[in-house]
């Protein structure tokens, strides 16, 4: 591994990335080059992998699963490889951090707190490794027995997206392994670099060859070929729910894989006037722009009450206009850059679209100029109706949208105007308040005066179009496993055909 001497440089040159099959390290043909969102600079290249590539993966992946020791152990021998893996993620966490930076342009600050989610994961999946278990029936009767067994489903494919490279890899990844599971991975093109690190890590770990693949490459060809492809037992993807509804497609037209999905959200913040109103306003401007929006669960959607919401408005938008953007590795930065040219283009794009269809820019909607880099000013509009752009699509960028109501039920029908179902927030004194609105706001994800709080052990996903299937806690170890009933008899069989 490269060692980092000054985190706050860029690298002298770019770092070269092969790709990970079976233990080894193999290297490309043709290589993508990523240049840096905040330094504008080659950091990194990685390979474009071929259709020849992932099938010597997912053979790989295969053998290991039908031939190897990995999905026989036991869960205290699996245990043991995560917990040795998280111990040598704490060592590495800087460097790790360093490569997130670079290629994705989020904060240092943030990067190495995500590390941390991800070192908790494993050892959460580690606890889960040695939980894992079926159960008995023990009431069929004097002679019979039952037993349902969990066994891990096999090979899956796991495809991660660009926002959080290495959290999302590891909020999925020590839960498929605790499974008994093997693994081939696609990171995002752009994002690949810490999940190859990753490899090195899990071989020092102990991890058996061929467990754990990493194949790297487009989302159109690599990862569409996973989907298809007929020897995945499942395929866990991270994404847009219009890509998600493409692996729905290619698993129905291949071997009917088992799905996991985790996609879009257009996510609300119900404020009321009972609450805390500069708590509040504080988890909405921190809700929207973390990550710089580029977050699933980021609340795009405030919702508050109408008494209180021009005080409101005004005051998160003073604390959206004193957010500190800019150069990741300033320890005081709070959001990075925009992670590519696409993502920064769509922003603006729905930024003008909001403007154009009425609503009232109440700060920020412009490019900050930097020396280098791709940032975007925390926006916020007002007087936002159901049927614009900004209130209906999931703009993926540090964009709010402001409603107003007056009635509970009117703040519930607006949480639920939406095609998603990822996450929510309520902020409010009033105890039935909070639980009426929890029970009926449809979202896989709720905080009650708090926002983006939880750790690994409760599970995560979505209702609707934000998803299939549920990540982590123990549930994320069941998600990678199939039941099997087993039914002994202790007697002698009752003869059907007569002597």
């Amino acid at each position: 591994m490269t060692v980092m001497k000054d985190r706050f440089s860029t690298p002298a040159k770019p770092r070269d990335f092969g790709f990970f099959i079976d233990g080894e390290w193999r290297h490309g043909r043709e290589l993508y080059e990523r240049f840096s969102p905040s330094h504008e600079q080659s950091v990194t290249r990685t390979a474009c992998c071929t259709q020849q590539d992932l099938d010597d993966a997912v053979a790989a992946a295969r053998k290991a699963f039908e031939e190897g020791p990995w999905a026989r152990q036991s869960g205290a021998d699996r245990a043991d490889v995560l917990l040795r893996a998280a111990a040598l993620m704490r060592e590495q966490a800087e460097e790790i951090a360093y490569w997130e930076v670079l290629e994705n342009g989020k904060p240092f600050t943030q990067a190495k707190g995500e590390i941390a989610h991800a070192i908790a994961c494993f050892e959460t999946a580690a606890g889960a490794a040695r939980l894992l278990h079926g159960h008995t029936f023990n009431n069929l009767g004097r002679s019979l027995f039952g037993m349902v067994l969990r066994e891990p489903i096999g090979v899956v494919g796991l495809i991660t997206p660009w926002n959080f490279p290495f959290m999302i890899l590891c909020e999925r990844l020590p839960f498929i392994l605790a499974s008994g599971c093997t693994v081939v991975v696609k990171p995002a093109e752009v994002t690949s670099a810490t999940t190859l690190i990753m490899a090195d890590i899990l071989a020092e770990a102990g991890l058996a060859k061929g467990v754990y693949n990493v194949v790297t490459g487009s989302g159109g060809v690599i990862g569409q070929a996973m989907a298809e492809h007929a020897d995945i037992d499942m395929l866990s993807f991270t994404g847009s729910t219009k890509v998600g509804r493409s692996c729905i497609k290619a698993s129905a037209d291949s071997n009917l894989k088992k799905l996991g999905l985790e996609l879009g959200g257009k996510n609300p913040i119900i404020v009321f006037a009972d609450s805390n109103l500069d708590d509040a306003a504080d988890a909405v401007a921190f809700g929207v722009s973390f990550n710089t929006g580029q977050c699933c669960v980021s609340t795009s959607r405030l919702i508050v009450e109408q008494s209180v919401a021009d005080e409101f408005e005004r005051c998160v938008a003073e604390k959206m206009a004193k957010i500190r953007v800019g150069n990741p590795f300033d320890q005081a930065t709070q959001i990075g850059a925009i992670t590519t040219d696409a993502q920064s283009k769509t922003i603006l794009d729905y930024i003008a679209k909001g403007k154009s269809e009425g609503a009232v820019l109440l700060c920020g909607g412009t490019e900050l100029a930097n020396e280098k880099g791709r940032y975007i000013a925390p926006t916020l509009f007002t007087h936002v109706t159901p049927d614009m752009a900004i209130a209906r699509d999931e703009i993926f960028g540090p964009v709010l949208s402001s409603f107003r109501f007056e009635k509970v039920e009117e703040a519930i029908r607006l949480a639920n105007d939406t095609v998603y179902g990822l996450a929510a927030s309520v902020w409010t004194q009033d105890i039935s308040k909070a639980l009426t609105v929890t029970r009926r706001v449809k979202a896989g994800r709720f905080w009650v005066n708090t926002i983006m709080s939880g750790g690994p052990e409760t599970p995560i996903g979505g209702f609707r179009q934000s998803g299939w299937g549920r990540e982590a806690g123990l549930a994320g170890v069941e998600e990678y496993t199939q039941l099997k009933t087993v039914h002994i008899d202790a007697d002698r069989r009752s003869h059907w055909i007569a002597s």
